[in-house]
Formats: structure tokens, sequence, C-alpha cells
């Protein structure tokens, strides 16, 4: 696995926002507040952790990569968390289930803004990385708008989110924007190679079409059988009548991978699956995963309009936000999606009702 993105030297295909930072930076007029943006697992708080060493060993950060060597001292004490002039806001983990909290609290944000009006230990620049800005509650980005409007000098803030429509407009009206783009799929692929050379040439390539353009998403999917399921999905939908037997099962296998590792993973898969029909619907048709695939697609694309698949791929990223937000039963939610997909498949006309919450207007 990749190291995480304080500790990572590595960062693959964001050379025009590195160049953006590196130009902000020696320009001597450096926006205080930056808002990193892009798709989850493309190297965002990579690059915010790569800024930030950069500023504090050279606050010009003239290397043109703004790279810091991993054996310099900033390099390392940025790694383990301990360098005096950088805090970190990020979701706290539940000490009980491990897993991340929905909000990052005022408390948080607080403790990490306080350091910016400290003299800087080191001599230089002050930093603060919110890692999940989307996740800052309301007295939380109020706490922070203070930071952003009256900056201390040499203070810097790095906000990194893959929802910057749920960041605060107060904060996001105040900061620098660089949207990062998404990655090739032969950069992912070449990322699987280094990160996970065990797998096969042919699934690492599956595998990055299905991460779409994510390095991050693309290594969390070499952790199970996601091609396999993807297959099993696909036919099950496509099936006349669709095998909701199938589903079922699925749907358990699903959520007791959501329960054990990432929540987010299953709905990756019925995303790609919803944007591959799609494409099939306009004529633009990716490399087919399983064979028999494009024929599945087609059959799906033809059960119902092609606004109602696209309006179907934004709310099932809506509803995975919400489940996940409010801890709700994941089991349940993703056999709901499911059987709401299966009755959006069939050509039966009578099934539109029922599509209700999910499908409607």
């Amino acid at each position: 696995m990749a190291p995480a993105p304080r500790a990572n030297p590595e960062l693959r295909g964001q050379d025009a926002a590195v160049a953006v930072l590196r130009t902000a930076a020696r320009s001597g007029r450096l926006p205080h507040g930056w808002l990193l943006t892009g798709p989850p697992g493309i190297g965002k708080a990579t690059l915010a952790f790569r800024f930030a060493r950069a500023l504090l060993a050279d606050p010009e950060a003239s290397d043109p990569d703004l790279a810091v060597d991993p054996a310099h001292p900033v390099f390392r004490q940025v790694a383990q968390g301990s360098h005096p002039d950088l805090r970190v806001v990020e979701a706290p983990r539940d000490p009980k289930t491990g897993k991340l909290k929905a909000e990052i609290t005022v408390d948080l944000v607080r403790a990490a803004t306080a350091s910016l009006n400290t003299t800087a230990a080191q001599g230089g620049r002050r930093i603060v990385v919110i890692d999940g800005a989307e996740s800052l509650n309301r007295n939380a980005a109020n706490a922070l708008l203070k930071s952003l409007e009256e900056p201390p000098p040499g203070a810097v803030l790095l906000l990194v989110s893959h929802q910057p429509g749920r960041v605060a407009p107060t904060l996001r009206s105040r900061c620098a924007k660089l949207a990062l783009a998404r990655l090739p799929d032969a950069e992912v692929a070449a990322a699987l190679a280094r990160h996970a050379p065990d797998l096969p040439a042919g699934q690492r390539d599956a595998l990055a079409q299905l991460a779409r353009g994510s390095i991050g998403r693309a290594l969390e999917l070499a952790g199970g059988d996601w091609l396999s399921l993807y297959h099993r999905l696909a036919t099950g939908l496509a099936g006349m009548p669709p095998d909701r037997l199938a589903l079922h099962a699925l749907a358990g296998e699903l959520s007791r991978y959501a329960d054990a590792r990432s929540f987010a993973a299953p709905f990756w898969l019925i995303q790609e699956l919803l944007g591959r029909v799609v494409g099939a619907a306009i004529g633009r048709h990716a490399p087919a995963l399983f064979e028999g695939e494009p024929e599945a697609l087609a059959r799906l694309a033809a059960g119902r309009p092609l606004d109602r698949w696209g309006s179907l791929w934004e709310k099932v990223a809506r509803l995975a936000s919400a489940v996940d937000g409010l801890n709700l039963d994941r089991r349940q939610a993703l056999l709901h999606i499911l059987t709401l997909l299966a009755l959006l498949s069939e050509k039966d006309q009578g099934a539109g009702s029922a599509l209700g919450d999910l499908d409607g207007g």
C-alpha cells in the first residue's frame, strides 16, 4: 500500500497543480488560504503535505517539483506529525469502532489555528492543513473563517476536499482554488504495478478503469474481488428479469465489506456501472471489463431514458454520503439501492412508481 499522504514523497500526474503552487510561492504574494479539490484518491492531501514541507524547508519553495528529500529533517518531522509549525485537522476516529466520525468539531479547529498566532518555532511559516474540509461543522467553519479573514503574517491554510460544494461558502470565497485533475488510467495502472505487484497486468488495467483516475481508489479496490463483484452486479441487473436473489446476496457481500473496511467502495462500484450505462446510451463505450459487458450495458441503457440513469448516479452519491454520515444500516441501504436499480432496469413501466425516493424528481 502507498504511504499516508503526510509521509508520501511520491506525487504522480499533478504537474500542473504543482506548477501553480510553486509559482505562487515564488511570487512573493502567496495566498494565505487554498482550497484543493478533486475526486478522492488523486493526490490532494499528498500535494497539500508536499507543499507544506516545501514551505517549511524553504519559504520560496524553490525546488521545481516542490520536493523535499525524505532524509531532510522537515520531511521526517512532517511524516511523524511532530513539526512544531504544522498543524493537521481531520475528522477523528471513533475510539470504539475505529471509523472516522462524520464531523470536524470546533475544538479541533481552535486548537490548530491558535498556533498561527504564535512565533514560528523554526523562524518560517506556520501552516494548517484541513484534510476533509467538507466535514467541518458550522461552528468549526466559523472558527476557521476568522483565520482566513485576518491571517497572521506567514500563516498558510491548506483546505483539502473532494466535495467542495459541502464546504461553507464563506470559506470557499476566501481561498484560492486549485482543482486537481483526474489521473490517466495508465498512471493508475502504473501505481498498482508499484504498490500491488502481484496483480496480473490485465487485472491492473481493469481496476484502473474502475478507479476512475484515482490511485487511492485503485489501491482500495485491489484489496478485494471487485471485478467479479462488478460482473455479478451488471449481469444480475441486465437479466430479463433482473436476478433479485443474486442481487440480494450481492448486497450482503458488499455490506460486509463496507462494515469491515470501506463504505465508499460498494458505492463506487454502483456508480461505475451507472456511468458506463450512460456511456453506452450515448455511444461512448469504454473497454469491456468482462466478456459480454457491452451487451449487458446496452440492455440496461435501452430500458430507461438517459436522464433517469444520470439522475440516479447523482442520487446514489448523495445517499452514500448520507448513510455514512448518519451511521445508518449499510446492508439495508445497499439492498434498497440494488432493489431500486433492478426496478429501473426492468422494462415494465409499472415499476416506475416504486422508484420514489431514489429516482424521483
